[in-house]
Formats: structure tokens, sequence, C-alpha cells
């Protein structure tokens, strides 16, 4: 199926053609019609399959064939709501690139950066408005934004916003948006959270489940290096220069991992910089741009850009160290292999780290397999192999000396036979009998 059959207005069609799109991915082509026919929709898709897409186009589609019915410029029509300021900043990016032939005011806030100019963009007017729940309520407070006119909801990354303890937040603010209004609900899997959430939001909805884990695993090579937890600097950095890998997106678990690891790499002389939650956003989002603009090689992080962190034909991916939650790891690996493109992801494992691994196999429904690098095999290892060496070189030696001991006997037993043959030849009182 191509984009032009999925009904889109001249303008959006416009811009998705300027974009490259021809084809959608499986969750546009059964969302996207869906919310066209105002269908509340709970869709559970892997990232990168093009769900901004899948819900930002028929939205703006709804809203542009509406007249807004209120002259009140601080009237919200469209809320999406996400969980991190990284991911407000790039789906406010998609809609308004989506958006751009269309008379529709479309803006983002979220925390880290003034809260002022925000204001006075609220002021002017946003019909389709991206938000982190925390800054949305800021605003409320102040009465700087209007949702009793909101006509649709979005939950981007529903599971996300959950965990990262927003819950509250969404109560109150489900409390003060319109009863009459269309939701959609975007995540990675269904948790008891989730399900509660789309309990609580949404209206007879359509389910949409994208299976595409078979996809993934076909797009991303994804290699498990078992690797001691001592010398997992050293070897990031020696296949980094090794391999000569450019654009290299490394996630680790903590801060101080994430500080640990881009000191380690930029003294080695790899141009490194960090991403975390104690970077300033101006910070951040130099360092996003850098890494975009390929001026540096490497971008350390922590998982606050596994969402919204969104680079085309991004090569390589490394788990510095595993994730906490096993679905954690497809949003990293999911940075690469995008759009059906190919991506590498590897993972250091360290014998610590072996249940989380197995936790994500469990995941993928699939076993990895695991592998050591020339030259870091792990200590473990060694002496698995030294003992191994030492076991096969018994066996050798055994068999090195049952060979001459089975000659041996087979030589006797012919020397035996030759004896007895003798015997009855040459019996007692033979005459002329003649023995050698």
């Amino acid at each position: 199926m191509l984009f032009e059959k999925l009904g889109l207005i001249a303008p959006l069609q416009e811009a998705v053609t300027e974009l490259g799109y021809t084809k959608p991915t499986p969750v546009q082509t059964k969302v996207i019609p869906l919310v066209l026919e105002g269908k509340d929709v709970m869709a559970t898709a892997q990232t990168g399959t093009g769900k901004t897409a899948a819900y930002a186009l028929p939205l703006l589609q709804i809203l542009a064939k509406k007249t807004q019915k209120s002259t009140t410029k601080k009237v919200v029509r469209a809320l999406i709501l996400v969980p991190t300021r990284e991911l407000a900043s790039q789906v406010n990016l998609n809609v308004q690139e989506y958006g751009k032939n269309l008379e529709l005011n479309i803006g983002a806030i979220y925390g880290g950066v003034k809260f002022t100019p925000q204001v006075k963009k609220l002021e002017k007017g946003i019909d389709v408005l991206i938000a982190t729940p925390g800054r949305l309520l800021e605003h409320i407070k102040i009465s700087s934004v209007d949702l009793s006119r909101v006509e649709i909801l979005v939950f981007d990354e529903a599971d996300r916003i959950l965990d990262m303890g927003f819950w509250d937040e969404v109560e109150l603010l489900l409390s003060l948006l319109p009863k009459k209004r269309q939701t959609l609900l975007f995540s990675v899997g269904v948790s008891k959270s989730v399900k509660r959430l789309s309990e609580v939001s949404l209206k007879k909805p359509i389910t949409v489940a994208i299976n595409n884990q078979g996809e993934f695993a076909k797009n991303v090579q994804q290699t498990i290096y078992v690797v001691d937890k001592e010398r997992k600097c050293e070897m990031l950095s020696f296949m980094i220069g090794t391999e000569n890998w450019h654009q290299v997106l490394v996630f680790t678990k903590t801060k101080q991992s994430a500080d640990e690891v881009g000191d380690y790499l930029s003294k080695s002389g790899l141009k490194t910089l960090v991403l975390h939650g104690d970077k300033a956003h101006s910070q951040r989002t130099k360092a996003v741009a850098a890494f975009k603009e390929n001026s540096i090689r490497v971008l350390v992080a922590t998982d606050i850009a596994s969402r919204g962190l969104d680079i085309e034909d991004l090569p390589h991916v490394i788990n510095y160290e595993l994730p906490g939650d096993a679905e954690d790891y497809l949003h990293r690996a999911g940075r690469t292999g995008r759009a059906g493109k190919e991506g590498r992801a590897i993972s250091f494992v360290s014998q610590e780290e072996k249940l989380k691994l197995k936790e994500i196999e469990k995941i993928l429904k699939y076993t990895l397999k695991t592998e050591f690098y020339p030259g870091f095999e792990t200590q473990v290892w060694v002496e698995k192999e030294a003992k191994k060496h030492t076991i096969q070189a018994k066996i050798d030696r055994e068999k090195a000396n049952k060979k001459p001991m089975g000659l041996r006997k087979k030589r006797e037993e012919i020397k035996a036979n030759k004896a007895k043959k003798t015997t009855k030849t040459c019996g007692i009182g033979a005459k002329n009998c003649k023995v050698k």
C-alpha cells in the first residue's frame, strides 16, 4: 500500500512525499484509517515503527477540516502527552514537518527551559500542543493554557509516562479534559498500569498490535560480548578505534557511568559528549545536534535518550550496561535499524548481568548468541578454556597409551595363533617336521 491510498488530504500528502515517505509502515497502515474514522485506538508497537506519523497525520487532517469554534487564543484542540523533553522536542519537529502546508499552530512545552517564552507562545494560540505532564500542569496552575476544548488526546509512549511516576499528573489532566473527545494510546507493551490507563481514558477502543519482533531481528544485527566489568571501557575504546566506527550511541545505566565512560573515551582521543538528566537542556540539545551532524564520534547517554532520539541511518548502538527493564533493551536497540534499514546493536555483558540477558531473551522470544571479543575474553572463560584443554590433553594421552597396548595385544594374538598351527602340524612323533 502507498501513502496516497490512505485518504490523506493534498497538503499532508505533499508533506510526506517531500519527506520521502512512499510506503506506510504496518502501524501507519492500520492506525491512520481508524483515527480518520474518529475511533479511539490503543496501539502497541516497538520504537522506530513510524508511530508518530501514525497518529499525527490523521490528527492534523481532522483539525484542518474543522474550523475552531472559539476565538480564545489559549484553547488547545489536540494534546500530545510525552514522557521526556527530548521526545517532546522530536515529536514537535515531526508534527511541524507534517503540518507545514496547513494553517495550524503547533508547539511544545517541556521542562528544562525558560518558562516565560512558553507562556507567550501559548497566549498566541496553539492548535496542537506537545507537552510533558509536569510542565503542562505548571502552565495550568497559572492559567496560561486551556484544555477545556481538546478534541483529540494522544498518549505517546504511555508505558514510559507511567513508569516515570506521572500517574497522579495524568489523572489530574484527564479530569480537566472534556469527556467527549477522541483518545489515542501508544505503548511498547501492555503492562498493568497501561491497561489501567486505557480503561479510564479510552472509550470502546480498537486495539492494534504490531508484532514487529521478527522485523526487528531481521534489521538489527544483535551481538552479545561477554566481558569482565573492569575491562568494558578499554574494550569499548578499542572497538571504536579499531573498527573505525562513527556515530556510535552508547547507553549506560547511570549518570555516573555515563560520565566515567565519556571521560575515558575523550582521554582516548575519541570525540565524545555525554547526555543525561543532570545536563542543562541547552547542553543536551547541542550534544544531540553535534552527534547528528557527525561533529562528534560518540554520544554516551542514559536511558533519557533512548526515547525521542531520532537519527537517520544510525549504524551502531552499544549497551555498555544492560538496562534494568528488559523492554528498555528494545528501545535502545530501536535507535538503529529504523524504517527497514540495517543497524547493529552490541551489548557488553558481564557475569553479573547474565540474568538480565535471560529476561531480554524472554521478551525477544529467541536466544542471543554470546561471543568474546578477541583479546578481551573473561577470566572465567580463560579458566574454563584452560580446564577444557587440560581435560582434552588427558584424553589424548589416554588414547595414545591405549593405541600401542592394542598393537602389542594384537601382535601377541598373532604369535599365539602361529604357535597353535605349528603344534598341530608338527605334533609329537611327526616325521620330517621343520620348525623355523
